[in-house]
């Protein structure tokens, strides 16, 4: 890799006419995303900045910053909110950090479909689809407040809304890209179908997303539910059999083991007791009749909380913001030595594999948190299960008695694509990626591949060409 710091100067002229950000402070804040979820991956990223960063207004003035990154040989990482787990956004290597907060708008908006810029936050672009088309988008983050359309495409395989759509690259939850590459004349290219799968999940490290076009569905005021039981597998089979209910519209169906909802969720603890497990749902408004003469059906469940009718003298809040990557956060506000991991419960033996794992640890050392997924058109689990950190070395061997018991895990301490999950090349993003990236300056050191095609990931990989703590 060339040495581009003797160009900062001259490529910080260039852009200055733009929205160009220098100082300290700033910098470093938009240098960071949540990697330090990660207690693996904090020590070893934390120390990580950007030289200067730029906010571009359009897409005219992202070719102009990738044009001029490419001639100064300026390493680019975009970002959205930052509101990633696994370093996504940290530039390896400084350089440029290109900010899309102000791409922020909604181009379209008709029943079924919304065009719209990538710095576009969810909640803005629901609340845009809600008044103009009647529609919301199919899923989205658990941190739909803060983050944008473009960093969920980018960085996000899943969320709310996932019980019924599926994840984020399955075939028909992305309609269209609009992406500029990295080269000495930038392109601009749309993809659909095949195409979709080059950059989805890339972490901007192959192309810059400028304009996105995603699905949307009918929007309904959601009606939040809150069910405790004594029993864990009680709670695991109601979502199950929820999921599964054909006339009952989900679209979040969550299960936290005890002492989960006592010890780490403020609002819902004096609700519950140290032995309670929780199941937080989403059902649209016309399926409550059919979801609660289901529970009428069940014994060992309560009911405890829904939002269109309650005596809470406080509500919870926004329920999906207790499931997918907030659990972890609430619990590291109370616990600071718990850390997560991703795993993935596939249909048929989701729920034999998750009660296989609850009977592998120690009590309290792995705390199962459960969020319904559909892929395939069945019903599984995608686990989210909160680890009591010790050492780096056991939560490896934690890793490895679940991949051992035919649990896929998506590590969510490692910074690359590959072992985040696949453990293998994506050659279409890598493929991509050497055409419209040659000098490989867009997000460097998040794609093996392209550095290092003979890695084993016998080890942790680590970026030869990431910055040296100062």
């Amino acid at each position: 890799m060339k040495d581009f710091t003797q160009n900062l100067e001259a490529a910080k002229a260039a852009l200055s006419h733009l929205d160009l950000e220098e100082r300290e402070a700033a910098i470093t804040a938009a240098s960071r995303d949540f990697f330090w979820y990660s207690p693996v991956l904090k020590p070893r990223l934390d120390h990580l900045r950007a030289d200067f960063v730029v906010r571009p207004r359009n897409e005219a003035e992202v070719i102009e910053v990738l044009k001029t990154c490419y001639d100064y040989d300026i390493p680019v990482t975009t970002r959205g909110a930052g509101t990633g787990n696994y370093g996504q956004a940290m530039p390896m290597r400084g350089g440029c950090v290109m900010h899309l907060r102000h791409m922020n708008q909604v181009l379209s908006c008709t029943p079924g479909r919304v065009v719209a810029q990538p710095g576009c936050l969810l909640k803005d672009l629901d609340a845009h689809c809600k008044t103009h088309s009647g529609h919301e988008l199919r899923m989205v983050s658990s941190t739909w407040v803060t983050a944008t359309i473009g960093g969920f495409i980018a960085g996000g395989s899943g969320g709310v809304g996932s019980v019924t759509w599926g994840s984020l690259r399955d075939l028909g939850n992305i309609l269209r890209l609009r992406v500029v590459t990295m080269e000495a004349a930038p392109r601009v290219l749309e993809f659909t179908g095949e195409a979709l799968a080059r950059v989805s999940h890339a972490y901007g490290t192959n192309g810059i997303i400028t304009e996105v076009e995603m699905p949307t569905a009918p929007a309904y005021d959601w009606v939040d539910v809150l069910v405790k039981a004594k029993d864990f597998g009680v709670a695991m089979t109601l979502a199950d059999d929820l999921a599964n209910e054909d006339g009952i519209l989900l679209k979040l169906a969550s299960v936290f083991e005890a002492p989960t909802a006592k010890s780490f969720f403020k609002r819902v603890a004096p609700y519950v007791d140290e032995d309670d497990h929780l199941l937080a749902l989403m059902v649209a408004p016309q399926g409550m009749d059919g979801f609660l003469t289901y529970l009428g059906r069940q014994e060992g469940a309560e009911m405890i909380y829904r939002s269109d009718a309650h005596s809470w003298a406080r509500g919870p809040g926004l329920i999906f913001e207790y499931g997918w990557n907030h659990t972890t956060l609430r619990a590291l506000k109370v616990d600071p030595s718990i850390t997560y991991l991703q795993i993935r419960y596939g249909f048929p033996k989701h729920k034999a594999l998750v009660e296989k794992m609850r009977a592998a640890f120690p009590k309290g050392e792995v705390i199962q948190h459960l969020e319904a997924i559909r892929a395939g058109g069945k019903v599984g689990f995608a686990g989210l299960s909160m680890v009591r950190f010790t050492t780096e070395a056991r939560l490896e061997e934690i890793i490895r008695i679940h991949e051992d018991a035919g649990a896929l895990i998506f590590n969510p301490h490692r910074y690359t694509l590959e072992e985040g999950g696949r453990q293998h090349t994506d050659d279409a993003q890598l493929n991509f990626k050497r055409e419209a990236d040659p000098k490989g300056l867009l997000n460097p050191g998040k794609m093996i591949a392209f550095d290092d095609p003979y890695w084993t990931y016998d080890t942790m990989y680590a970026y030869p060409d990431m910055r040296p703590p100062s």
